[in-house]
């Protein structure tokens, strides 16, 4: 199935019913008095995530969904019926917005969250609530209310704790297949990965995470160049970022430092809150170095890195095609992750103070 993740829809809840102004009329009661009755609500159009749903598709053919209109009232007291309602259901993970202000409508961001998208048109009232004292045969009626319309976007956003960054070709697919049961394709030329993967990295029998696979940056990204860009949405939800670096490129004349430095400000000029986010260094290719050179080529990288950059957050040496290291790194994103989930502890400073008097 064919990777869709974004759409844009059109949806109009029903309208409401009108009201009806109608009398009794039976043979020995000449003062029958009013008896219309309401119209019925229009329905309304509700979004439910769904974890079973993986992808918009569906909303890049269908991009129509109008509401039932409710029925009239009638007379004898009659009520119109309301129209039925309707349930779009979508990927956990899609974010709604008003395509005209921008305003987010819904966020999806729990399995079988259900939230009102628009809502049906109040039913008219019948002439029946208008009899009183001083108007006993009432000819007033209202009609029935509008539904709602939007037209939205849809946009999803996948749900990972560990989201991979990286140019193309840094073994970013290489990693997520070494740590988890994922298989996204790998090919030892960029662009492999077109879209997003995830994989579940178990830790331990009842502990695990999930990573998230985009495609490659490349510098100019920001600008629209390549396709990573359009999938940097998918990391915004994360916790933690992954930079991939290719330590020991192919390309004579390549500088992993410059294009590394390259990426983060690829990341800033996007989106500056993504770019906060906890950002590991992962040097990956290892296994291309000879092991008595290793260590001096990861120190001569760091130390140029943090010179650029300023960094100051870990390094882990890996090579995601045999696994090596890569324990070390999945066990500390599991600890890392741990202690953001703890809940801070307040500071009782009253609590071993006595008073003397």
């Amino acid at each position: 199935m064919k990777f869709i993740d974004e759409a844009k829809i059109y949806v109009k809840a029903g309208d409401g019913g009108n009201g009806a102004a109608t009398f009794r009329r039976e043979k020995y009661i000449p003062m029958g008095g009013p008896n219309g009755g309401d119209g019925g609500r229009g329905g309304s159009i509700y979004v439910l995530a769904d974890r079973n749903i993986n992808t918009l598709v569906d909303y890049r053919y269908t991009r129509k969904f109008i509401g039932k209109r409710g029925e009239n009232g009638g007379g004898a007291d009659q009520y119109g019926a309301g129209g039925d309602d309707i349930i779009l259901r979508m990927p956990v993970g899609t974010v709604i917005s008003d395509l005209n202000t921008g305003e987010i409508l819904a966020d999806l961001d729990v399995h079988d969250k259900k939230i009102l998208l628009a809502k049906g048109g109040k039913g008219g009232l019948g002439n029946i609530h208008f009899k009183s004292s001083t108007n006993r045969a009432p000819r007033q009626k209202t009609n029935g209310d509008q539904g709602e319309e939007f037209e939205v976007s849809l946009e999803l956003r996948v749900l990972a704790d560990v989201g991979l960054l990286g140019l193309p070709n840094a073994g970013k697919s290489t990693l997520i297949r070494a740590v988890s049961s994922a298989r996204p394709k790998v090919a030892d030329y960029p662009f492999t990965t077109l879209h997003p993967n995830l994989g579940v990295v178990r830790v331990g029998a009842e502990k695990s995470f999930v990573m998230a696979d985009v495609p490659g940056l490349i510098e100019g990204a920001a600008d629209g160049a390549g396709l990573g860009i359009r999938f940097l949405k998918h990391l915004q939800r994360t916790r933690i970022l992954l930079h991939l670096v290719d330590i020991a490129p192919i390309d004579p004349d390549a500088n992993p430092v410059r294009d590394a430095k390259a990426i983060v400000g690829e990341l800033v000029k996007h989106d500056p809150a993504l770019a906060d986010k906890p950002r590991w260094l992962v040097l990956n290719k290892l296994d291309l170095i000879p092991e008595e050179d290793r260590q001096a080529a990861i120190d001569k990288f760091l130390k140029a890195y943090k010179k650029a950059t300023k960094y100051d957050g870990p390094a882990f040496p890996i090579a995601a095609i045999n696994g090596e290291g890569t324990k070390p790194l999945i066990y500390a994103i599991q600890e890392a992750l741990e202690q953001m989930d703890r809940p801070e502890i307040p500071d009782d400073e009253d609590e071993n103070t006595s008073t003397e008097e």
